[in-house]
Parts: C-alpha cells; structure tokens; sequence
C-alpha cells in the first residue's frame, strides 16, 4: 500500500515512512492511493473476527488492509498489546448501549485519559516505539491540543523510548481537568507549552514547523494530531465494531453522530464508508463554532479568526479551521490534487474561506458520502443532558451532549443512530454541575489531580520562539 498528498507531491510513501512523518513535504495529508473494498464475505470475516476475538483482532485485520512493510505477526501483537482490558477497563473496548428508541451511544471513553483520543493514541505510542527501535532512531512530538489530544499522547508516550512530546495547548481554555492530566506529568519526555491564542493557533504552529523540512528533519519532528496518517487509521477500527454491535447481518445499515471540531473523528467514518461498511449517514455534530456545518449546509468552508473563535463548554470542538477536512474534500472532488492545493493553500491563505456551493461535485457530500451535519449550542448541551439523565439515568459529556442533540435531528425508521460518545463527564465537570447539580463520578486515579503541581511554559504565537525551545531540548540529528 502506498500513500499520496491531497495536493499532489509526486513521490509515494510506504506507512512506517508516513507513521513518523505527519504532513507531506508539500503541506499537504496522507491518504492511501486506494480504498480496499470489503465484500460481504470479507465484512463476515470481521464480524466473526471481533465476535469470537475481539477488539485487537479485529484492530489487526482492519490495519493489516494498509500496513505491508510491518511483518503480520508483530503488528498483531501491537494490537493485542494495545486493546486490553486493563487498559480500556473492558473486554469489548467500545461497548455500544441503547439511549433510546433508534438512537445507541459507543463508549469510546474507558481508556487512561477518559477520551475517545486514547483509542488512537494508545496504539500510535506502541507504533512509534516500535519503528523506532527498529530504525535506531529518535522522535520529537510536536503536536497541538484543543483538550484530549495532549492527555492522551502524554500519558501513551510516557516512558516510551525514543520519543518526547513537546504539546501546545490554547491558555486557559481547556477545562480545569483537562490542564490538571496534561500539566501535571513530571516525566522528562514530556513538555507542555500553553499558547496565548486558542486551538487553531496552535495547530498553525504546528503546520508551519512541519513545514520547514530543514528544521524537521534536523530535530526528527513528527506529530500525533489527526494530520497523522495512523491516528486516523486506528479511529477507523471502531466503526467496524460499533457496526457489528448494532448489527446482525450486513445487510442492514446504521448511521453515526459524531461531535467534530477537527474532522478526523468523522473522517475515519467516511473512509470506513468508503471500504463498504454499511454506513447510511454521518452526521457531524458541531459547537458555536460550525464551520463544518457550514460547509455541509451552504457550499461555503469559511475558516474564522481567533477574535471569532467562541469559547464553549464543549471546548475540544473550539476550533475554526479543519485541518482533516482536506482529506474529504479531495476525496469529494475527485482526488484532483491541484484545485485541493488551490482550496486549502492559496484561497483559505489569501481570502480565509472558499466556496463550492456551485461546484458539481458539492450535492455528492450528501448524496455519494453520505453527510449530512447540525448544530448545538450552550443551552442545548444543558438540555440534552438534563434529559438524558432524568429519561434514562445516564450522565454524558458536554461533546456527547451535542452529538445527541444532533442525532435526534436525522434519525430514520429501521437504521439504528450511534452516537460516539468523546469523553466522560468529569472532564467537564462545571457544566455538570451547572446542568445537574451535582458532581460527576471522579475515577480514583484522578482525584485530586486539579490541585497537584504544575509544569508548563506559556508562550506567545510565535514559531521562532517554539522552534528555540524544542532546539534547546533536543539533540539534533
């Protein structure tokens, strides 16, 4: 299997070149040259394969379709090894629960950071160490967080060899918890730098020292966020399984509501589409800041400034530019590599948005892909989980929340609706409580954890300040 750019580079990478890379060298995303295609025999292996195996065999068989330069028997153990019980506190990994008629969440938040990012991440850490240690080489982590990313790459690459993380986070706007996991490690490999700015100029920084192939490839920079190739590909996995939980026969279908800032979460869905799973609908449930939802209802991708970047209280969604929405859009338009560079180059550099409505290709994102969004507020997110607990006795996140709300909005006759639930509640506890009135359930290992000491640098929006740190705490190549 052999990757290409979304904006045209010409040169193909296998996966453990593109596991340690991130971006392109032309700023562009990795994307496989094809989709395999799943026959209903092939879908029936799957289903056998994750019904008598479980999780991390059917993690292996999915992986296995895009990974050929990782010998079958050693990524089959880096898949067992990652999708434990002890580590996801279940034997199914992502159970699926009934809410109501039509509508199911997957439980996508038992892992170490109590996020579905961990699903991922957990797998990446063991990846990396282990080509790492076949190459005799090093990595330095450069990534950004809107809030579960940098707990959850943190706590999967703690202690690994070869690696350190140098995590950039929006200040003060993560939730007390959220800083309390990141901020509160201690271990040598791990920096935290918090960014005066929010998300989106946090993850410019990271985009702009991916680019600077000098730099990168002097201080062996690769990332972890959604832009990674591999992150994406294991997010895929549980599509399968979800599927498979609310299944019987392939030849039913089911939909998923899924809350996106960034995309990734949603895009692993629609290349799990585009395999043949059985998928009818996605729907992408956003925040205040619906820049996907425009897109999906007008035609319109208007990327919004930090000024216009709302503060919420689901604030893993507080993001205005979708960095994994390039991959779907060059999928949408034909995999033309030159108008995605145009897109997601020249037009968002030099206007800030773009506009397809007028495009022939734009109605295929509802009617070949399969996506349809909506849009959840403040007020809705308390709402829906007032309901949720006082109808079913269930507690859910703020980011839950809003994918309920959307979910509720597309539900068909006879195709069960999944919402992917993102994160447990206690990460957002204040809005618990302002909902609720009461404190969500705290997992031992975490109480306490708000008041432990801190360890963070705070920085400016400013890429030679970023690159002087990471150089201060790295050994060249």
């Amino acid at each position: 299997m052999l990757y290409l750019s979304t904006r045209g580079h010409a040169e193909r990478k296998r996966f453990c070149e593109i596991l340690l890379e991130g971006l392109a060298p032309d700023g562009g995303l990795y994307l496989p040259e094809h989709y395999p295609h799943l026959d209903d025999a092939a879908l029936t292996h799957l289903r056998t394969t994750f019904n008598t195996e479980g999780y991390g065999a059917l993690a292996f068989e999915v992986l296995s379709l895009y990974i050929d330069d990782i010998p079958a028997a050693d990524l089959k153990a880096l898949c067992l090894k990652t999708y434990t019980q002890e580590v996801f506190g279940t034997e199914v990994i992502v159970p699926v629960r009934p809410l109501e008629d039509g509508l199911w969440v997957e439980a996508l938040s038992n892992g170490p950071t109590l996020a579905f990012k961990d699903m991922a991440m957990q797998l990446l850490g063991n990846l990396f160490e282990y080509e790492l240690a076949r190459r005799g080489e090093q990595l330095n982590i450069f990534g950004a967080t809107s809030g579960d990313t940098g707990s959850a790459a943190e706590y999967a690459m703690r202690g690994k060899k070869g690696v350190r993380v140098f995590m950039t986070s929006p200040h003060g706007r993560m939730s007390p918890f959220q800083q309390a996991q990141m901020f509160s490690l201690m271990d040598e490999n791990i920096h935290n730098i918090a960014i005066e700015g929010v998300f989106d100029d946090c993850q410019d920084l990271v985009k702009a020292v991916s680019n600077d192939l000098d730099f990168k490839i002097k201080y062996k920079i690769g990332t972890v966020n959604s832009i990674n190739w591999a992150r994406l590909l294991a997010q895929v996995v549980y599509y399968f399984a979800g599927y498979f939980q609310a299944t019987t026969a392939n030849s039913q279908k089911v939909s998923f509501t899924v809350p996106s800032g960034n995309f990734g979460n949603v895009c692993a869905g629609h290349v799990a589409r585009m395999m043949g799973l059985p998928v009818d609908t996605l729907v992408v449930a956003t925040n205040e800041n619906d820049v996907l939802d425009e897109f999906f209802r007008t035609g319109v991708y208007r990327v919004r400034g930090s000024g216009d970047t709302h503060e919420t209280s689901s604030p893993s969604m507080d993001i205005s530019k979708a960095s994994n929405f390039e991959r779907f859009a060059f999928d949408l338009l034909g995999r033309d590599a030159a108008l995605t560079q145009d897109l997601f180059g020249a037009q968002i550099s030099k206007n800030g948005h773009f506009d397809l409505s007028a495009h022939p290709h734009f109605s295929e994102a509802a009617s070949r892909y399969g996506f349809a969004s909506g849009k959840s507020t403040h007020a809705h997110r308390l709402a829906t989980i007032q309901d949720v607990f006082k109808r079913f006795g269930q507690m859910i996140d703020t980011h839950t929340a809003d994918g309920v709300k959307v979910a509720r909005e597309h539900i068909k006759p006879d195709v069960p609706m999944i919402v992917l639930e993102t994160a447990l509640p206690i990460k957002f506890a204040a809005t618990i409580v302002e909902a609720l009135g009461q404190e969500p359930h705290c997992p031992a290992k975490f109480e306490g954890i708000e008041a432990l000491p801190k360890r963070v640098q705070l920085m400016q929006v400013d890429v030679a300040q970023i690159k002087a740190y990471i150089a201060q705490h790295c050994d060249p190549a």
